[in-house]
């Protein structure tokens, strides 16, 4: 029968789909966290990278099964709940919605970080304050930016860390001789632990998340079947890789994990490597890639909310309401907005924990609801292959617990008091879980609102 209505145009290729993943991830993140990433690991960033990627590369696959087996805009809820339970479904979307609701604040806190260490006699609430009020306002009156600001945005970022790693190379090559290029010290070193390593992965990784939203084009892409699992591998190697160069170049620049501000440490190194011009243009640069991104983050949220609030999981008077004339969901975000003052009384390091342990438990879901698929193949008479759908699955869920048990200890009590409030929220939904739990529905297909296109996350 012939389409009652329009319908998305299958037109995207494999590369324009890993394009928007890369875009979607945000490249100019490495340097807006490094010092962090540094001090954790003792100056083996490049280490914590490459751990990072190896860990989230399994994950990648998983998602690429489910969405071979899901080829429409997929989520790691829908995977869950389809796989698993209902319930541990709900779960794993409160886990998710841990991640929209809170990065704006990551965003700003990050922000505040970078302007203060240029402006230090401003107190940073004043810059949080100024972040929260001017991107709020532009979202209640409904501001979109065209989606080519994401090419121009993603041309700049590139090119950016261009820069940044050609002067690095040029001021390690200058400073210490050729030789000093190949120096594995960004590697292994004498304060190098494998502790270390492993906990500095669990705040790079928040660098790679974002590899997954490329299932959000699965039904504009040719052959999604096929085509979007590669996507996802390409996208998840292709920004780790990237993110381990610059990694490597940047501490090459700044041996070892000692800063005098760790949050803001690569804007102090781009003044070292570069001129006066060069540091102001890319404090410029993570400023106004930030400051979309956090357009986009709080315009995303407020979205996610209202689709609840309209759905009746969230309370519909509320979350479900828009403004009459502006259309916009103006009380999820005077919310959203409100949550980001909580980056006042929080760190860089507690603040990406926070968010990554809502990553690292809904990436561990997702590869356990591939194990769960085997399951149902093999008792529908049909012998998927074990390595594929049994192990290798099972060493991502590891590997993410693993991860998620080397975050930052505040981060991981924030992170079970908010699964916490998820369990009593469920069981009030569900009346004492003797009702099945509210489908919800989370409204993926977010539209382009401001710049990086994605995740909002810093510089996002």
């Amino acid at each position: 029968m012939p389409s009652k209505g329009p319908v998305l145009r299958r037109a995207l290729t494999l590369g324009e789909v890993v394009l928007f993943g890369l875009a979607y991830m945000t490249p100019l993140i490495v340097l807006g966290i490094f010092g962090i990433v540094s001090e954790t690991t003792g100056g083996a960033t490049a280490a914590a990278y490459a751990l990072a990627l190896v860990a989230m590369l399994f994950t990648a696959f998983s998602y690429g099964k489910m969405a071979a087996v899901y080829p429409i805009a997929g989520s790691a809820y829908t995977y869950v709940r389809r796989t698993i339970d209902a319930r541990a479904g709900f779960l794993v979307g409160w886990a998710v919605l841990l991640d929209y609701f809170f990065l704006p604040m990551v965003i700003w806190l990050i922000g505040s970080a970078y302007l203060s260490a240029q402006f230090p006699a401003v107190h940073p609430w004043v810059w949080i304050a100024l972040f929260i009020t001017v991107t709020t306002l532009l979202n209640f009156v409904g501001i979109k930016i065209a989606a080519r600001v994401n090419l121009l945005l993603m041309t700049f970022q590139i090119t950016v860390l261009l820069f940044f790693v050609l002067l690095s190379v040029g001021y390690v090559a200058g400073s210490w001789g050729p030789a000093a290029l190949f120096d594995l010290a960004p590697f292994d070193n004498r304060a190098t632990t494998v502790s270390g390593v492993a906990a500095g992965a669990a705040i790079a990784a928040y660098a790679l998340l974002g590899f997954d939203a490329v299932t959000t084009l699965a039904e504009e892409t040719v052959e999604p079947e096929r085509t979007i699992p590669r996507a996802i591998m390409l996208t998840a190697l292709a920004g780790g890789l990237i993110f381990v160069v610059v990694a490597y170049f940047t501490q090459l620049v700044h041996p070892g994990g000692f800063f005098e501000d760790s949050s803001s440490a690569a804007f102090d190194l781009a003044r070292l490597i570069g001129s006066s011009l060069f540091s102001a243009v890319f404090l410029a640069g993570l400023v106004v890639a930030q400051f979309a991104s956090g357009l986009a983050a709080q315009a995303s949220t407020s979205r996610l909310l209202y689709a609840m609030g309209r759905d009746g999981v969230l309370p519909r008077k509320v979350f479900g309401y828009l403004h009459p004339r502006c259309r916009t969901p103006v009380f999820g975000l005077v919310i959203t907005g409100a949550a980001g003052l909580i980056a006042l009384w929080l760190n860089m390091a507690t603040s990406t924990s926070f968010i990554n342990f809502g990553a690292f438990t809904t990436f561990a879901f997702v590869n356990l609801s591939v194990i769960a698929h085997y399951v149902r193949e093999r008792r529908a008479g049909r012998a998927p292959g074990v390595v594929q759908y049994v192990l290798l699955p099972a060493i991502g869920a590891g590997v993410n617990l693993w991860l998620l048990s080397r975050l930052d200890a505040h981060a991981v009590t924030l992170g079970l008091i908010w699964l916490g409030l998820g369990v009593i929220y469920l069981a009030y939904l569900t009346r004492m879980f003797r009702r099945p739990p509210p489908d919800l529905e989370f409204a993926e297909e977010a539209p382009v609102t401001a710049g990086i296109g994605h995740d909002p996350r810093p510089l996002r």
